[in-house]
């Protein structure tokens, strides 16, 4: 297929575009910087530089590349910039979108998350509906994923991908990111996480069995995926693991709970042939150099 990447450059983008061509797939990544243009053609894929807020050029872009199907991988979370990831979500999958549809392509592949579920006592699934009633600040983010879905739904096939939390190389999570200099106390590391050793759920998945599994959803039908590997856990559980393989103290441990932090599951993408190669983030933290 001939594939456009928009987002080729994150933490996800920088592994799925060699995977891609590894699947003898034609690639296309589109970054916002020069910098960026030229670390994908390092990779030996054609790029182009264009900015998601301009519809413009996402339109020439489209038109000139003429893709069989287009891969979203478009946030700030490297920056960890939440204000321009929400906007790159509504905004900038509009953008994205009507790009795409102009240039006659039917299939998109988003990035989405595992972590916009109503509060529930068990792992989501995919029937749970997404917390709209949530409070803020929480209500910005989940309002930006139904946002981003439903924009991303008006192709004739769609697959959001919910991931859960990204660790790995590229991540907060990795040796020397933004995780580890916060729990060493470093008053300016930058990051949108909870690191409480609470009873609050989270889901996990390696970065590279996020980029295995947005390849195989270009073969999949439209809908939601939760791609998350199999062991959600409280923060009282992975939050020492995750230190100890940081070489960083652990946070002291608590006894409160979000509500809303619930892991999710993975049933329906193991049903469709995916299968996280870390399964648990209890090896997975010590090998996130893989």
């Amino acid at each position: 297929m001939n594939i456009l990447v928009a987002g080729a450059t994150g933490a996800v983008g920088r592994l799925l575009v060699p995977l891609l061509l590894k699947e003898g797939h034609q690639v296309t990544g589109v970054s916002r910087t020069p910098e960026g243009v030229e670390r994908v053609r390092r990779q030996g894929a054609s790029a182009v530089q264009a900015d998601a807020f301009d519809r413009d050029a996402l339109r020439r872009v489209m038109a000139a590349t003429a893709p069989d199907a287009v891969i979203h991988q478009l946030t700030a979370l490297s920056d960890a910039d939440g204000e321009t990831t929400n906007r790159l979500r509504r905004e900038g999958t509009r953008n994205l979108v009507d790009a795409a549809r102009s240039a006659g392509v039917e299939r998109i592949v988003a990035q989405s998350i595992s972590w916009a579920y109503v509060p529930g006592e068990t792992p989501a699934d995919e029937t749970e509906p997404l917390d709209l009633g949530a409070a803020e600040p929480r209500r910005g983010m989940v309002e930006g994923i139904r946002a981003l879905e439903e924009t991303a739904a008006e192709m004739e096939t769609c697959v959001a991908l919910r991931y859960g939390i990204l660790y790995g190389p590229g991540t907060w999570y990795a040796p020397g990111g933004a995780v580890a200099a916060a729990l060493a106390g470093d008053p300016n590391a930058r990051l949108l996480a909870n690191l409480e050793a609470d009873l609050s759920v989270t889901s996990f998945v390696h970065v590279a069995d996020a980029a295995r599994a947005t390849v195989a959803a270009l073969g999949w039908p439209s809908g939601p995926v939760n791609i998350v590997d199999d062991e959600p856990a409280e923060g009282r559980q992975w939050l020492p693991v995750l230190a100890a393989a940081l070489g960083v103290p652990a946070p002291e441990e608590r006894t409160g709970r979000q509500n809303e932090a619930r892991g999710a599951s993975n049933e329906r993408a193991r049903s469709r042939g995916w299968e996280p190669e870390h399964t648990t983030w209890r090896y997975g933290f010590a090998a996130q150099d893989v």
